[in-house]
C-alpha cells in the first residue's frame, strides 16, 4: 500500500544524533554483554527472523499477529515490549524507583531472543519505539551479520544462518485509531463491571487513554510524529512493510498474506540463491501457460487435423465414461494399452485437450514384459516389452450433501 502521510523529517543537529550513536553503542555493548559468552560458543542462538512490529494505538497489532506468524511460519508466542516493561525484573526496578529506560528494555529483549523457543523466528510487538532503540537493531544486525561471517566455515555455522529482519507497521488513519480505542475502553468498562457483579473472571487495566477522546488522539499523533517518523529510518536497512490495516480482519489478513510472500533471495543466503536463481520461477511459467495452451490446440487442428480427432474420438470413447464414473470423488485412473500413444504428439494432444477442459491430467508411460512366443528348442518364453499408458485426472467433484 502506499505509505502514510507523515510529519518532514527535521534536520538533525549533528551534535544530537552523535549522542543518540554513542548511547546506542554503549546501551548495546551493555546488553550484548550479557549474553556474548553464550551466543558466541552457539550454546543459545538469536533468532533466524525477527518481525518488528509497530503500529498506532488501535491499529490491532494483537489482533493481527496471529496472521503474520501463521504467514511466516513462527509457532513461538510473540514478545510483547508491554509484557516486559510489566515483568518482575522490571517492577523490581519501578519499586525501588527507578525509571526504566532504553538500556534496561534493550537488555531484557536480548535475554528474551536467545530463549531456545525462538530460534527460528520471532515477533516483536512494540519495539524499536525511539532513535536508540532503532540504533540498537542495526547494531544487533551488524552482529549478526558478523558472526556469521566468522563462522561461516566452522563447525558452528549452523548456528549463525543469515538474518532477517523485517519492520511491519500496521497502519490506520486518526479517526478509526480514536474510534477503536475508546471502543476498546467501553469493552473492558463492560467487562469489569460484569466481573464486580457475578465475581467471576478477572478485572482488566482500565486506562484512561481509552475513556477521553483527545488522550485518544494524543496518543495516535505522539506515535505518527515520533515513533513512526523513527521508524521510517530502517527503511534504507530492512524489508519495510506497512500494512493497511483499516478494514475487517479478512481485508487486513489478505494485506498480510500479499506482503509476506515468500522471497527466495531475501530468506536463502547469497551462495544458495546464486546457485539456484536461474531455474525459473513457477509463476513465471504459469503466466503464459494458457496462451501457449491455446496455440497448441490450434495448431492441432490447423496442422495435425487427422491425429487430433483420433485422439478426440478416444477421449470420447474410452476417457468420459469413466470420468462420468468418478465425477463425484473428483479423480479418474486410467490405464490405457492404445498404440496410438506410442505416438508422442498423441499423448501430448490428449493432456491439452484434457486440461483445456478443466482436468488437470498427468500421464506417465511404464514398460512392461508381454510372452510373445515360446523357443521350441529351449521353451524358454520369450518376452517383448510394451508400453502401458497410465493418466490422472483431477477435476472438482459433486458435493454431496446430506439430511439430518
Amino acid at each position: 500500500m502506499s505509505q502514510p502521510a507523515h510529519p518532514a523529517a527535521k534536520p538533525h543537529d549533528p551534535h544530537a544524533v552523535d549522542a543518540v550513536h554513542e548511547q546506542a553503542a554503549t546501551i548495546f555493548r551493555t546488553a550484548w554483554a550479557a549474553i556474548e559468552q553464550r551466543v558466541e560458543r552457539g550454546a543459545a542462538r538469536l533468532p533466524r527472523e525477527i518481525i518488528w512490529l509497530g503500529g498506532a494505538p488501535g491499529a490491532g497489532k494483537g489482533t493481527n499477529t496471529p496472521f503474520i506468524l501463521r504467514e511466516r511460519g513462527i509457532t513461538a508466542p510473540p514478545l510483547v515490549t508491554s509484557d516486559l516493561l510489566n515483568s518482575p525484573e522490571m517492577r523490581r526496578l519501578k519499586d525501588a524507583g527507578n525509571l526504566v529506560g532504553d538500556a534496561d528494555v534493550v537488555r531484557l529483549l536480548f535475554e528474551r531472543l536467545i530463549d531456545p523457543i525462538h530460534a527460528t523466528g520471532v515477533l516483536v510487538d512494540g519495539f524499536p519505539r525511539t532513535r536508540v532503540q532503532v540504533e540498537c537493531v542495526k547494531l544487533l544486525w551488524q552482529r549478526m551479520l558478523d558472526l556469521r561471517a566468522q563462522h561461516r566455515r566452522d563447525a558452528l555455522a549452523a548456528a549463525f544462518p543469515k538474518p532477517i529482519f523485517q519492520i511491519v507497521i500496521l497502519y490506520v488513519e486518526e479517526k478509526e485509531s480514536v474510534e477503536r480505542q475508546l471502543k476498546r475502553g467501553r469493552a473492558i468498562i463492560a467487562a469489569n463491571q460484569r466481573v464486580r457483579e457475578t465475581g467471576e473472571g478477572q478485572l482488566q487495566e482500565e486506562r484512561a487513554t481509552d475513556m477521553a477522546e483527545e488522550a485518544c488522539r494524543k496518543r495516535y499523533r505522539v506515535f505518527m510524529e515520533q515513533t513512526y517518523a523513527v521508524l521510517q529510518s530502517l527503511k534504507q536497512h530492512f524489508h519495510f512493510h506497512v500494512i493497511n490495516a483499516q478494514g475487517d480482519l479478512a481485508s487486513v489478513e489478505r494485506a498480510i498474506i500479499s506482503e509476506f510472500q515468500y522471497q527466495s533471495s531475501l530468506e536463502l543466503d547469497d551462495e544458495t540463491f546464486d546457485a539456484i536463481h536461474h531455474i525459473p520461477l513457477a509463476s513465471e511459467i504459469v503466466v503464459a501457460a494458457r496462451q501457449h495452451l491455446v496455440e497448441r490446440l490450434e495448431g492441432y487442428q490447423r496442422d495435425h487435423d487427422v491425429l487430433f480427432h483420433r485422439v478426440i474420438a478416444v477421449i470420447e470413447r474410452d476417457f468420459v465414461p469413466v470420468i462420468v464414473l468418478h465425477a463425484i470423488s473428483g479423480l479418474a485412473k486410467i490405464t490405457s494399452d492404445n498404440e496410438l500413444f506410442a505416438d508422442s504428439a498423441a499423448l501430448a494432444m490428449l493432456v491439452d485437450v484434457l486440461n483445456e477442459r478443466g482436468y488437470r491430467t498427468t500421464a506417465t508411460v511404464e514398460l512392461r514384459e508381454v510372452p510373445t512366443r515360446v523357443d521350441p528348442a529351449t521353451h524358454v518364453i520369450i518376452c517383448t516389452k510394451k508400453p502401458r499408458y497410465r493418466f490422472e485426472l483431477r477435476f472438482q467433484g459433486s458435493q454431496i450433501r446430506r439430511g439430518v
